[in-house]
């Protein structure tokens, strides 16, 4: 039963920000700290990283005591449910026990440790774009692409915990080559780093270096109807509709809620998006599909990992 007693530390790890709040029994999110991910080198185990999160649960007003468990959302793949994590885009961690470093960190208390799109697709289902709907998919489209698969109103893990993971579904049947060794898959087409990357190689922003070409500047020059910033967009929101064609019609899904920094885009992306999923679904029962902006925001990922913890019937399925 939710209860606004109730006090959840949550966490949001990414490739470009760390995020710490506390979320109450009801999904509000009480408090909320923000700092930009740390980029150490492989040598110190990514050490500095952990303790900056630590750091930032130290700054929250929130009594620990209070708390009646630990949630995590964070970039994969990892081992699951131990917890071990290995971001593609954390270099600096490679089967890092973050799991077991929380429990140490929080004796006594629950630790619960999932893909950061899985915990936007559970925010999502439990108090966002989803609600009152039984099958639906969340997803991130940002540093990377991933997502998280709502069956019959539980989240569906698979074998490893990785189900749902859209990011690496085939789009291409030849190139580009993806940061997991795949050929075509859609995060190495749709994802910001490698939509702004394909948008550089056909001249946009000549002279600009890579670190200071971002998926924002790429969603402004498009508004400003920059023609290559627009052909980058209409190719990510293409690669989207058909990854989303594919998982609707292999789901029977009533919903796909979008989420991360490239959605804000709006109909730059939603549109191509739209028209290549209604020219590839023809099949009656997948026609009434949503595809819609997540409606959580930034405060997803922190919803989501608390959602773990207070309501661990819908959303977490390992015995701890």
């Amino acid at each position: 039963m939710e209860t606004t007693e109730q006090r959840v530390l949550a966490i949001d790890v990414g490739g470009t920000k760390l995020a710490v709040g506390v979320v109450d029994g009801e999904g509000r999110v009480l408090e909320n700290l923000r700092t930009a991910t740390p980029q150490p080198g492989v040598t110190d185990s990514g050490e500095m990283i952990f303790r900056t999160l630590l750091g930032l649960v130290a700054e929250l007003k929130t009594d620990p005591a209070e708390f009646v468990g630990v949630g995590v959302g964070c970039g994969g793949p990892m081992r699951w449910p131990q917890g071990e994590v290995s971001p593609l885009n954390i270099e600096a961690w490679r089967g890092f026990p973050l799991r077991a470093r929380f429990a140490e960190a929080f004796p006594g208390l629950p630790v619960r440790v999932h893909n950061d799109a899985i915990c936007l697709a559970v925010a999502e289902h439990w108090r966002g774009a989803g609600m009152h709907t039984e099958d639906m998919l969340g997803m991130v489209v940002s540093t990377g692409v991933g997502g998280g698969l709502i069956l019959g109103g539980r989240l569906i893990d698979g074998h490893s915990g990785n189900a749902g993971h859209i990011g690496h579904v085939i789009v291409h049947a030849d190139e580009p080559r993806c940061a997991c060794g795949g050929i075509g898959c859609l995060e190495a087409i749709a994802s910001g780093p490698r939509l702004t990357g394909w948008a550089a190689e056909q001249g946009w922003r000549p002279g600009v270096p890579a670190d200071q070409r971002t998926g924002r500047d790429l969603v402004d020059d498009a508004r400003r109807s920059h023609p290559i910033a627009l052909k980058a967009l209409a190719r990510a929101g293409r690669a989207l509709g058909l990854a989303i064609a594919a998982a609707t019609v292999l789901g029977d899904l009533q919903v796909v809620a979008i989420g991360g920094g490239l959605s804000q885009a709006g109909p730059l992306l939603f549109d191509p998006l739209e028209a290549t999923l209604r020219e590839r679904l023809r099949l009656d029962f997948a026609r009434p599909v949503r595809v819609v902006p997540a409606a959580l925001g930034q405060e997803a990922g922190l919803v989501g990992a608390a959602a773990l913890i207070v309501h661990p019937e819908c959303y977490w399925s390992p015995k701890d």
